[in-house]
């Protein structure tokens, strides 16, 4: 937990206003801590060729801590700070830069690092973030570019020296405008992005409650129709068939709900199954191939499977089938609705659904395409497998494939064969 809040504040950063703030701060310390280390190299020099060694260290001592305090406020408090420290921080600049040709010869004025008090009240204009109202700004800008006038009064401006004098003027004025436009735009960032979460995640609400309620409909449907008591067996039979879909989608939604990382871990986390030597989780590996369809509606039902594993190369011929039927229901079935469905039995079986709303097929009289014929079907029974396809138009295709330690016709199939 230490590590996550420690990159959370100084590595992968929210993309949110208190995330901004956050980058804010570290902005702050590192251009301040940045000035202060181009200070350290001249202290000495100047000392030793100030007028009065004493009070040029006592000066360089109070930049130092302003610089320091400012970034540890800063990064402590996880914000730019307010008004009132920046006043403060202004005040303590303007300060330091008055008492300048006391402590620096007329020679170090302009030019130098020697002279370091128009530096560092550069680094206090850049780091002047939190100076959310324009008045704060402009009295600290006001204060600056009055005492480096005081400043540089006095000094060797032969030369170059007073073209450097109006460039810097310029400069506090130009940083100025531009850190403020750049913090006030990120930070507007940030709230629409805040904003956008919020209705996003409102939106996500709704969609749930409208899923609950589809699915809450459905099975309600469902069972009433079954309860009529002249049923056709025909009927009946179909109707079975669409219960044990709405089971596994309510199954499916049911288990998002109590376990999110059940259902929807990502494709690059290790599934925990993974871990023994010689044998794949078949779970994984289906998660793995549906994460790679993030176009399609699919709803994962993988948490009765979870113990179920196989050798590397059966679980490519699993997963390179359902890659197929996959790409179908991309292709051809227009489905609002897919729900893969992973199912163990205690004696080793186990059975893998995929089952569409889309626009489905007459399977008695269209003839399966190469995909499905020989990937899917072909493929898995030369493998031992039993595979039943179930599809009518307009009602989707559930495709069934089973592993059983007696090889026999799959649930769906001895269904049918027994209603024929």
């Amino acid at each position: 937990m230490r590590g996550y809040v420690a990159r959370n504040r100084f590595g992968a950063l929210p993309t949110t206003t208190a995330g901004v703030e956050r980058a804010f701060t570290i902005f702050i310390a590192g251009v301040r801590l940045g000035t202060v280390a181009q200070m350290v190299p001249t202290l000495y020099p100047g000392m030793q060729s100030s007028p009065r060694p004493g009070l040029y260290l006592t000066t360089w001592l109070v930049a130092t801590l302003a610089a320091l305090s400012v970034s540890v406020a800063s990064l402590v408090k996880g914000r730019a700070l307010g008004a009132g420290y920046i006043l403060a921080d202004f005040a303590f600049a303007s300060v330091v830069m008055l008492v300048g040709p006391m402590v620096v010869g007329p020679e170090n004025r302009v030019g130098t690092w020697v002279g370091f008090q128009p530096g560092n009240a550069l680094s206090v204009i850049i780091t002047a973030v939190g100076a959310r109202s324009p008045l704060v700004l402009a009295a600290g800008l006001l204060a600056v570019t009055g005492s480096y006038v005081v400043h540089v009064s006095g000094a060797t401006l032969e030369g170059p020296g007073f073209t450097t004098v109006i460039g810097n003027e310029l400069t506090f004025v130009v940083y100025a405008l531009v850190c403020r436009m750049f913090s006030t735009y990120m930070r507007r960032i940030a709230r629409d992005a805040d904003a956008s979460r919020a209705i996003a995640a409102e939106l996500a609400r709704r969609e749930e409650e409208r899923h609950a309620q589809v699915l809450m409909h459905n099975g309600v449907a469902v069972m009433r129709l079954l309860t009529e008591p002249n049923l056709p067996d025909a009927t009946r039979i179909r109707l079975l068939e669409h219960a044990e879909v709405e089971l596994q989608r309510m199954r499916a939604y049911l288990s998002r709900q109590s376990s999110p990382d059940t259902t929807t871990q990502p494709a690059d986390r290790p599934d925990p199954h993974q871990s023994q030597v010689g044998a794949i989780s078949l779970a994984g590996a289906v998660r793995q191939t549906c994460a790679r369809f993030r176009d399609l509606p699919i709803e994962l039902a993988l948490d009765l499977g979870t113990g179920i594993r196989m050798t590397s190369a059966e679980v490519e011929v699993v997963t390179r089938a359902l890659d197929t039927l996959l790409l179908n229901v991309r292709e051809h079935a227009q489905a609002e609705m897919v729900v893969v469905h992973l199912d163990a039995e205690p004696d080793g079986s186990w059975i893998l659904t995929v089952n569409d709303n889309g626009s489905g097929f007459d399977s008695t009289s269209t003839s399966q395409g190469v995909g499905l014929r020989e990937v899917v079907v072909g493929e898995l029974e030369r493998r031992g497998y039993s595979v039943a396809v179930a599809s009518q138009v307009g009602d989707g295709t559930t495709v069934t494939i089973t592993y059983a330690a007696q090889v026999g016709p799959p649930p769906l199939a001895r269904r049918a064969r027994a209603a024929s």
